[in-house]
């Protein structure tokens, strides 16, 4: 049986075999095993192929990129688990909220922080949609403006760091880079890191924002009406008064927990699975600082642990291990604060039940992803044993207007694929194959891999099949129509695209930062 027929019988089998409901990991798994089975059979595949298996997915399953995945997931899982969403928001709204647009404009912030701290789509639709959408309603705002700003932040997740999608999206772009320019003849390219995407993502996400930031702003000058301001009163008619200390703890603190975490990867002081533990271990103190069992003397020892993290980041950056001597005794009671804190804070979370639901899910989630990262390479091997990279570099390289041409291809293909399939499996099945051509024909890794990122999170979005829309209708009251839903996605869609075609158009808004960074 020939290669061609081989490849499209692969290819039914595993649209068919994700449509059908199927655990995808298993279709990745199952589907090019029996290929290749059937290939075997006939003559048209080597099993040899498929003895690199084992040490290749030995390979993925220890690289030190996949293992800060587990530590960000706990992260975003404890941050999801607490009350902290919810004060962010009812913070964020009383600050803004008395000027027109202002609960739209707290949305748009909020969604922003939780993206930068949680990464979790489904978990931050879910929670701004219970927790803004009755506060928008009560305040007369358009369910169309309203339903279109809570879902179109509630996915910045995919693009602003640190986002799991990116710490895969790394993985990938790296070894397609690698292989590409191999291809091209370049023996000593560079690798591509997480820090490379963190740094290139963030002035995009940062563009996002503002975009929906300004539309929020057009909005309430052309229909005022659709935004109008609130007034935060007391029981006896004053003005309500925003407690500094409350400003504080729902919005500075998760800030500076980003911060931390981001500008320790950014800075190179550490690697993203030790700027990940350092999150997982600030999100349990921020969660304990909310037990109902936090005394005063723990939750003094809970705040004293921020400045003692930022201590050891400092001391890291001064050589560590090789610091000065006072340096080295200061990191010495900042770590001993460090452990204190979050000891007691894991030890109050198993108590209070937030540690333990946290953990299996996080166990779970991992699993499966670690399933459809098997199912992915072995998809690959079989793939290439077949020669479809072959095929797929020469479709590329023949299409008219070069690498313009062939990258437009390619981002077509990831949207539509991104309505039926997650980003997870996009990443691990399309990077390996239109990566290295692309990459051997001259394509910056970052720019490609932010531009997917971009296309993924828009796909989130577009109906009929956005999954951010999904998220939305299972908390959005049975009053809210479907179809008001899709209308109102619309013009945050335009917005997307938008910024995807100045990123296209314009490669140093998302190649500048890197460059001035590590270059």
């Amino acid at each position: 049986m020939s290669h061609e027929i081989l490849l499209i019988l692969l290819g039914i089998g595993l649209f068919g075999g994700i449509l059908s409901g199927a655990p995808v990991s298993f279709v990745l798994i199952g589907m090019p095993t029996l290929i290749a089975l059937l290939g075997a059979a006939t003559g048209g595949f080597d099993l040899a192929f498929l003895n690199a298996f084992p040490s290749r997915a030995f390979g993925l399953l220890t690289n030190p990129i996949l293992m800060s995945v587990p530590l960000f997931v706990i992260m975003g899982g404890l941050l999801e688990k607490s009350d902290i969403a919810r004060r962010m928001m009812l913070t964020a709204g009383a600050l803004f909220g008395e000027r027109r647009g202002g609960l739209a404009y707290a949305v748009i912030i909020v969604g922003a922080l939780l993206a930068a701290s949680t990464g979790v789509i489904a978990a931050t639709i879910f929670m701004l949609g219970m927790i803004a959408l009755p506060a928008m309603t009560d305040a007369n705002y358009s369910p169309r403006l309203a339903t279109g700003v809570i879902c179109s932040a509630g996915s910045l997740g995919q693009i602003i760091p640190p986002s799991i999608l990116l710490i895969l999206l790394a993985d990938q772009i790296s070894s397609a880079y690698q292989t590409g320019r191999r291809a091209a003849g370049d023996y000593a390219a560079d690798p591509v890191s997480v820090g490379d995407l963190f740094a290139g993502a963030l002035l995009p996400g940062l563009l996002l924002v503002s975009l929906y930031l300004a539309y929020v702003f057009v909005m309430a000058i052309l229909k005022p009406e659709n935004c109008p301001p609130i007034k935060n009163r007391n029981a006896d008619g004053s003005v309500q008064k925003l407690d500094p200390g409350e400003v504080v703890r729902a919005l500075i603190v998760p800030l500076a927990l980003i911060l931390l975490v981001l500008g320790s990867i950014l800075g190179g002081i550490a690697t993203p699975t030790e700027s990940a533990a350092l999150g997982a271990a600030g999100a349990m103190i921020m969660v304990a600082m909310d037990g109902k069992d936090a005394s005063p003397w723990r939750g003094k020892l809970y705040i004293a642990v921020f400045p003692a993290a930022f201590v050891l980041v400092v001391v890291k950056a001064f050589g560590g291990a090789n610091a000065s001597p006072l340096l080295m005794a200061a990191g010495a009671i900042a770590f001993t604060i460090f452990v204190c804190g979050v000891v007691l804070a894991m030890w109050q979370e198993m108590r209070n039940g937030h540690l333990s639901p946290v953990g299996k899910e996080t166990a779970l989630n991992v699993s499966m992803l670690m399933l459809i990262v098997l199912g992915a390479v072995m998809l690959s091997l079989v793939f290439r044993g077949l020669g479809g990279d072959e095929m797929v570099t020469e479709f590329l390289d023949g299409l008219p207007g070069g690498n313009a041409t062939a990258l437009l291809a390619v981002m077509v293909v990831i949207f539509f694929l991104g309505f039926v399939i997650e980003y997870v499996e996009i990443i691990f099945i399309v990077v390996p194959v239109a990566g290295p051509p692309l990459f051997a024909a001259g394509v910056d890794p970052v720019w490609l891999a932010i531009l997917i990122s971009m296309n993924l999170q828009m796909s989130f979005l577009t109906p009929p099949f956005g999954y951010a829309l999904f998220y939305f209708r299972s908390v959005a009251p049975p009053s809210l129509k479907t179809k008001e839903i899709y209308i109102s996605i619309i013009p945050f869609i335009l917005l997307q695209m938008v910024a995807l075609g100045l990123i296209a158009v314009f490669p140093a808004i998302a190649t500048w930062l890197p460059d001035v960074i590590y270059n």
